[in-house]
């Protein structure tokens, strides 16, 4: 057994300082992720602070007329808020998509966008893997990959991201704020996660000492023409291999605005702004779809076992696109 020591925090400020100071340390809220990571060796704090206690359980209206989401809100209780499932239905099913209905009691906001990979190779401790030891290797580009990413990969990584919550948030253009010693700060969703380059180690944007305090959604939520698509082993409780989260603004068979995020493609949520764009004035029609699918996808490449996610995606693209313009005819 590993040892370490335990601090609780009831203040963010208190938090910031306690890991500022101990570079070894940890935060911890529901601990779904970390507790496994720290029983498979993969990671081991020499200290962890629990931020179960600080002031971050509100959802709440924001000053852009949208809602925020408390960092320590539960996964549960964000999917099931009046707000979120009136306003904000994509979020809300993208969280019921994933984990158990125990694990979203105990996950938070904040700690869901933590998540790391659930690459085969980075829990197991006797394989090289980049993003655990870097420079030792990457065993899955090789390895049995079939899991694993086909869009902004590196030759040091090809993991993939978990978390079905953040592919909504991709969608929505939602806002991170954080804290730390250097005071606080806003991160745009697209800015919060890291493709791996040449730091696979790094999943995001956060710098040393900063805690998330909360997340902004927009005022629009694309409330009445969404879907969020995800493919899977099993029917539940399993990690998506793709996943399509859309929302739509229409007048009548035209697109005004299009939003499409793919999760398990990529060591982030995936989204092309400039592939949005091609459906803006057009009709909603599967041939336009397409186009938006190809030009997602641009650069897609498999390692063998994955190979298949590429045209899994174009299809799980359209489809999703389909399903979400016939919301309005229900």
């Amino acid at each position: 057994m590993n040892s370490f020591s335990y601090t609780r925090a009831n203040e963010v400020d208190t938090a910031v300082r306690e890991v500022t100071q101990d570079k070894a340390a940890k935060f911890i809220a529901g601990g779904t992720n970390i507790l496994d990571l720290m029983k498979e060796n993969v990671e081991r704090p020499d200290r962890l602070v629990d931020i179960t206690r600080l002031p971050l359980q509100q959802v709440e209206p924001n000053a852009a007329g949208g809602l925020r989401l408390g960092a320590l809100v539960t996964n549960a209780d964000t999917a099931y808020h009046p707000e979120v499932v009136e306003r904000y239905p994509l979020l809300s099913k993208t969280i019921l998509a994933g984990a158990s209905a125990q694990l979203r009691n105990m996950a938070t906001d904040g700690g869901n966008l933590f998540q790391r990979t659930r690459c085969y190779y980075f829990y197991d401790t006797a394989t090289p893997c980049n993003k655990r030891e870097p420079g030792s290797g990457c065993s899955a580009i090789t390895g049995f990959n079939r899991i694993h990413a086909i869009l902004g990969t590196s030759e040091q990584c090809i993991a993939t991201h978990p978390s079905d919550m953040c592919v909504a948030l991709a969608a929505l253009g939602a806002v991170v704020n954080v804290k730390g010693p250097e005071g606080e700060r806003q991160i745009e969703f697209e800015d919060f996660h890291r493709l791996p380059g040449n730091e696979p180690q790094y999943d995001n944007t956060v710098k040393a000492g900063e805690i998330v305090t909360s997340i902004d959604l927009p005022a629009e939520g694309f409330a009445k023409n969404y879907t969020y698509l995800k493919l899977r082993d099993r029917a539940s409780y399993a990690f998506a291999l793709v996943s399509v989260a859309v929302g739509l603004d229409l007048e009548g068979d035209t697109v005004r605005e299009a939003r499409v995020a793919l999760g398990g493609v990529a060591h982030k949520p995936w989204r092309k702004p400039e592939a949005e764009a091609l459906l803006k004035g057009q009709k909603a029609t599967k041939e336009n779809f397409r186009k938006v699918a190809d030009a997602l996808l641009q650069g897609a490449k498999g390692f063998g076992s994955n190979t298949f996610k590429i045209e899994l995606a174009h299809r799980a693209i359209v489809r999703a696109l389909v399903m979400a313009t016939e919301m309005k005819k229900k």
